[in-house]
C-alpha cells in the first residue's frame, strides 16, 4: 500500500501546478495507457489541464483503439514550460522515446512498479511488489477522489489485468490486488469484455509472425533458456500491428524445464528490442540491465544498438551466469 506520506507528496505537487503533461514509455502496453488516462481523468476532477502525450508507435491491438487521445509532441501546447510533468509506469527519460523533453525544465513526478526504477527522489511513487502502475494509480485516485469514477475503473482494470496477465502471474500474497479489483468491478469494469480486448482482435497475419518466432526458437543450456527473434523480413512479410507476445511467452514457457525465454526483434537496421521473461526463480531484470533495460523479477525489456546476429552471443553470456 502507498504511504500516507507518498500520497501528501503528490497532493502537494498537483496543487503546485495548474496544469500537466501525462506520458508514458514508448510503445505503450495497457498498464501504461490505463495509468495515464486515469491520472488524467481524476487531474481533471481536481480542476486541471492536462494534456495526454506519448511516442507510441501504438502496436498492440488491444491498445489501438486509444492512441486518438495522445499527442505526439509539444508544439502547439503554450507556455509549456509552466507545466508539471508526470511520467507513469516508466521512471528513465529515455525510455519515453522519441519526445525532447530533456532540454525543459520540468517539475517532475515519477509513478512506476518496475524493480530497476530509481525510488530516491521525493518527486515519485515507486512500488515494485505492485502488479501494475495501474494499482498504484487506483490507490492515488481512491485516496485524493474517494472513489474511481466508472470511467477509470475500466481503463484500471484493463491495465491491472495487462501487467498481471489476467492475474496469473499473482502470488498467494495478493489478497488485497483481488480487493481492489473487486472495486472496479463494482464501479462498472467488466471481466469478460477486458479479457476480449487484451487476447481478441488478431489478425490473420499475425498468427503467421508467432508461427516464424516459434520456428526461429532454440533451446539452450540443457533445456532451460529459449532464445527467438523476429527479422526485419519477418515484420515487412507479416506486418508489425498486433503483435502478441504474451501468446508467444505463454506457450514458450510452458515447455518442461523452460525457466527463462528471450524474444529479440530487429526495428531498425541498427537497432534491436528485447524481451526477456522468466517462470520463478530466474532474475531477468539483472541481464535487462546489462543491455540498458530493466523491468520486474520475471518480465524485463531493453532496447539495443545492435543487429540479432551480433546481440545473441552476448545474451547467451550473460544468461550463462545465471544458468
Amino acid at each position: 500500500m502507498i504511504s500516507k506520506q507518498k500520497i501528501n507528496s503528490f497532493i502537494q505537487f498537483i496543487d503546485s501546478h495548474a496544469a500537466f503533461v501525462i506520458i508514458g514509455h514508448k510503445e505503450p502496453d495497457g498498464d501504461c495507457i490505463a495509468s495515464c488516462l486515469a491520472l488524467d481523468e481524476l487531474l481533471r476532477i481536481k480542476g486541471k489541464k492536462t494534456v495526454l502525450l506519448s511516442a507510441g508507435p501504438f502496436k498492440k491491438t488491444e491498445t489501438k483503439c486509444y492512441e486518438h487521445l495522445f499527442k505526439t509532441s509539444f508544439e502547439d501546447i503554450q507556455n509549456i514550460s509552466s507545466y508539471g510533468l508526470i511520467i507513469a509506469d516508466c521512471s528513465a527519460k529515455d525510455r519515453i522515446g522519441e519526445i525532447n523533453i530533456k532540454d525543459l525544465e520540468f517539475d517532475t513526478f515519477i509513478i512506476d512498479h518496475h524493480k530497476t526504477a530509481d525510488s530516491s527522489g521525493e518527486n515519485c511513487i515507486v512500488d515494485a511488489s505492485a502488479p501494475a502502475a495501474a494499482y498504484i494509480v487506483q490507490q492515488i485516485f481512491e485516496a485524493l477522489n474517494g472513489e474511481v469514477t466508472k470511467t477509470a475503473a475500466e481503463v484500471l482494470f484493463f491495465g491491472l489485468c495487462t501487467d498481471s496477465g489476467f492475474f496469473r502471474f499473482l502470488e498467494a500474497d495478493s489478497a488485497e490486488i483481488f480487493v481492489a479489483a473487486s472495486r472496479l468491478i463494482a464501479k462498472g469494469a467488466n471481466p469478460k469484455k477486458t479479457y476480449n480486448l487484451i487476447t481478441g482482435g488478431k489478425s490473420f497475419e499475425s498468427r503467421k509472425l508467432l508461427g516464424k518466432l516459434f520456428d526461429h526458437a532454440e533451446i539452450f543450456f540443457d533445456g532451460k533458456l529459449i532464445v527467438t527473434y523476429e527479422t526485419l523480413e519477418d515484420t515487412a512479410a507479416y506486418g508489425q500491428n498486433g503483435r502478441d507476445s504474451d501468446t508467444l511467452y505463454q506457450n514458450l514457457l510452458a515447455i518442461q524445464g523452460v525457466e527463462a525465454l528471450v524474444c529479440i526483434r530487429q526495428e531498425t537496421e541498427e537497432q534491436c528490442t528485447v524481451g526477456f521473461r522468466s517462470r520463478e526463480q530466474v532474475d531477468v531484470s539483472v541481464v535487462a540491465s546489462h543491455f540498458g533495460g530493466g523491468g520486474h523479477k520475471n518480465a524485463s525489456g531493453a532496447c539495443c544498438q545492435t543487429t540479432i546476429k551480433e546481440l545473441i552471443p552476448q545474451i547467451l553470456q550473460e544468461f550463462q551466469k545465471i544458468l
